[in-house]
């Protein structure tokens, strides 16, 4: 993945840390779903669009929700980390 893409955008995983350590987006970041209520203010400072990723698309989806109906405007689900990692390695290429 470059650099470009990693600036463009924050890829956040909320998988668990074991799921996360047997792959993950390049760059990205692990905020655990059960987590995210108390480290919201950690994508607070983040200024660009946060994609928010796990293994099926559900959790993230959840996230995703969470984080809207919390004030962010800025959040999407990407689904699952794979498909994520796709799509960045295609804009690459």
């Amino acid at each position: 993945m470059s650099q470009n893409n990693e600036q463009q955008i924050a890829v956040v995983d909320v998988r668990t840390p074991m799921e996360y350590s047997s792959g993950h987006v390049v760059g990205s970041v692990n905020i655990p779903l059960n987590e995210l209520p108390q480290r919201m203010g950690e994508l607070k400072g983040i200024d660009k669009p946060i994609v928010l990723c796990c293994a099926s698309g559900m959790r993230s989806g959840q996230a995703t929700q969470f984080l809207a109906q919390s004030g962010f405007s800025n959040v999407t689900n990407g689904g699952s980390w794979t498909d994520v990692q796709y799509q960045l390695m295609n804009k690459v290429n």
